[in-house]
């Protein structure tokens, strides 16, 4: 069986009241879980000194939650496993706690968050446990509604264990469909422990993309993975218009000279032809 736990259990069934157990006794889980979500919130870039209401998507046992609340923020939780809340309600965690499915969406407000967090969640979404569920509706469904009742200007911040390139793709494409910009940081890429991949999104418009840690700052770029162009295209291709620099584009740009009366050159089996790169 894979070891993989969304491949074991859907997480309501998973998370049940043993599994549960473990994140109040396990101290290593504990302290693995509270250095993620420190960094998390880091990577929300909120402003110092002034307390904001956020929003823990797949919230658990209230972990990440308490480092919310020790930098002075209120927060609501939700999460699919009652068991989960009931631990964090055993703890008088200090957020409002919802049991909810976050592939049938949020149900706040526009604008009631100031930002969102989500540890070790959103991969789960990727699975199809029941006959009805679609990964790629509901992952929209899911970030349609965050986007929603997000403040703009705000990020969302989630840090995930992706099972290959695909799950990647699938993830970033329906974040992008329901309006986000951004991109993946992924921190100490070299190290086979330590290596965290968090998805920043941005619901103001195109950012920079905050550095990774664990990298020389020469090699930061590669380990910065935006998407943001890629949504503008998207855009493009949605709304009919051809992607820039395609031959199409291109053949569009050259009717429009010649009905201005410029001088313009023929239209070839080459024209909008990519050049091979060279490496010299």
């Amino acid at each position: 069986m894979s070891g993989r736990p969304e491949h074991q259990a859907p997480p309501e069934i998973f998370y049940n009241d043993e599994e549960a157990r473990k994140y109040t006794r396990n101290t290593r889980m504990i302290e693995i879980q509270l250095t993620m979500s420190e960094r998390a919130v880091e990577l929300l870039c909120l402003p110092e000194d002034q307390p904001c209401h956020i929003l823990d998507l797949g919230c658990g046992s209230g972990l990440s939650g308490e480092t919310l609340s020790e930098q002075g923020h209120t927060w609501t939780g939700v999460d699919i496993s009652s068991a989960m809340l009931n631990v964090a309600k055993e703890k008088e965690v200090e957020g409002d706690l919802l049991l909810g499915d976050l592939g049938q969406g949020l149900p706040f407000r526009a604008g009631a968050f100031d930002g969102a967090i989500s540890i070790s969640a959103l991969q789960w979404l990727c699975n199809a446990d029941q006959t009805t569920h679609n990964p790629s509706k509901r992952l929209y469904k899911f970030f349609s509604t965050l986007y929603s009742c997000l403040s703009r200007g705000s990020r969302a911040v989630f840090q995930f264990y992706p099972e290959n390139s695909s799950q990647v793709e699938l993830i970033t494409s329906q974040a992008m469909k329901a309006g986000f910009t951004g991109g993946l940081v992924v921190d100490y890429p070299n190290s086979t422990k330590a290596k965290k991949i968090f998805l920043c999104l941005m619901t103001g418009g195109s950012q920079p993309l905050p550095a990774a840690l664990g990298v020389d700052s020469r090699e930061g770029a590669s380990n910065q993975i935006a998407f943001s162009s890629k949504r503008d295209r998207v855009k493009q291709l949605r709304s009919g218009k051809a992607p820039k620099k395609s031959r199409d584009w291109i053949l569009e740009k050259k009717d429009r000279r010649r009905r201005q009366g410029k001088e313009t050159r023929d239209d070839s089996k080459y024209t909008g032809r990519k050049r091979p790169s060279h490496v010299w």
